[in-house]
């Protein structure tokens, strides 16, 4: 196994343990002056010019198969834009056109809730008898038939980790006679991803978390290559279009996985993300994968070893796990944030969730022993239970 880690390439404030790369990841040293560089000499300088000249308008496809990449999926069938949530609502409306006389949208109760009202609204706006049907992550194997239109799952489960197996699920979502379609949210950056190999139809993701793209980076999707230039994408925005700028009244889908463009793309932040996939060229994903889950074999030992006060949450398992380590608290609010104000940054999910993260990039073994000693001081001592830790901000 090759090192992953690439510490000193990343903004990691001194004194802080960062186990929350799974919700924001940190930044990295290279992007701040990229970013500014493209404020001051693209924006500044160029103007409007820009979109030609500095090749803002081939972004989103430039980046998409920087993404493409590292999600086993071939060039020029992923593109970069909008957020996660119209990402889904894309894969949604489109895969449900691809089979006409089903009406049953499938997913699961652990699946973030987003991705479930975006499939609320799509059923609200088709009517004519669609459903979203959700059941237990355990029990979407059985709940496949041929009343199914689309199954949409998150891989890793954004709460515990736990993770669906891609390649299993598909052959079962397509011997059924249903599209498949993938939420890598958790996955992308996290552990090794087949697209390709696994044969599903669509997948979106978000680039913000283990990509390391910064706060509000865009949402990516992905279109199997056979489909891409059929599909029919339900946000139809003129970007999507054969020739936006022949401003045409009527919509003519672009070629490829340039029809599931849809609005302006957010060039500062895709520069920004631009830059933190330059990271990954050199990155192999399993030895990623491997480094990932040897620091989550040690958080988990050594937390149940020293913390006994917490209740692991995720699988124990580490072949059915993301890059993420659950425990479950009854104040878990509390608890993560004193230990957040001691310098180990992780996050709370309700009801009772504390959530780590493991990023190899820029966390070592010694990362995690300071973690959880730091944990420990929290649990043992009782630090959590002070009134100033159990005011729920509005981001947990």
């Amino acid at each position: 196994m090759s090192d992953v880690l690439k510490k000193d390439q990343f903004i990691l404030p001194e004194g802080v343990i960062y186990l929350d790369g799974n919700s924001l990841g940190p930044l990295p040293k290279a992007a701040a002056a990229r970013v500014q560089e493209m404020i001051t000499a693209e924006w500044g300088e160029m103007l409007i010019r820009g979109w030609n000249q500095a090749g803002w308008m081939e972004q989103p496809t430039r980046v998409g198969n920087m993404v493409a990449g590292i999600v086993g999926a071939p060039e020029g069938s992923v593109v970069m834009g909008d957020t996660l949530s119209i990402k889904v609502f894309q894969a949604l409306a489109s895969a449900v056109k691809l089979r006409p006389g089903r009406k049953v949208i499938l997913s699961d109760t652990g699946n973030f809730p987003s991705d479930l009202y975006m499939a609320e609204g799509l059923v609200g706006l088709l009517e004519q008898g669609y459903e979203l049907r959700t059941v237990a992550p355990e029990e979407v194997k059985d709940a496949i038939n041929e009343d199914i239109a689309a199954v949409m799952l998150t891989e890793v489960d954004y709460r515990t980790g736990r993770k669906h197996d891609m390649k299993a699920m598909t052959e079962l979502t397509h011997a059924s006679g249903a599209v498949m379609i993938w939420d890598l949210a958790h996955s992308a950056g996290a552990l090794p991803v087949d697209l390709a190999g696994s044969n599903c139809e669509f997948a979106v993701g978000c680039t913000y978390k283990y990509l390391n793209g910064g706060p509000g980076a865009p949402g990516f999707i992905y279109v199997r290559s056979d489909l891409a230039d059929s599909v029919q994408p339900a946000l139809a925005g003129w970007l999507g279009h054969r020739q936006p700028f022949a401003f045409d009244l009527e919509y003519k889908p672009g070629q490829g996985i340039e029809r599931m463009r849809v609005g302006t793309p957010p060039v500062i932040q895709l520069t920004a993300l631009e830059v933190a996939m330059e990271l990954w060229a050199d990155v192999d994903m399993q030895d990623l994968r491997a480094a990932s889950i040897a620091l989550q074999e040690q958080f988990i030992e050594e937390i149940e070893r020293d913390v006994p006060q917490l209740t692991l949450a995720s699988p124990r398992n580490s072949a059915e796990r993301g890059s993420q380590v659950s425990f479950r608290f009854e104040e878990g609010y509390a608890a993560m944030q004193a230990v957040i104000d001691r310098g180990v940054i992780g996050d709370f999910r309700a009801p009772d969730i504390m959530r780590f993260g493991f990023t190899p990039l820029y966390l070592d073994a010694s990362d995690v022993s300071k973690a959880v000693a730091i944990i420990r001081d929290v649990m043992v001592n009782r630090l959590w239970d002070d009134e100033k830790y159990k005011t729920r901000a509005r981001v947990t």
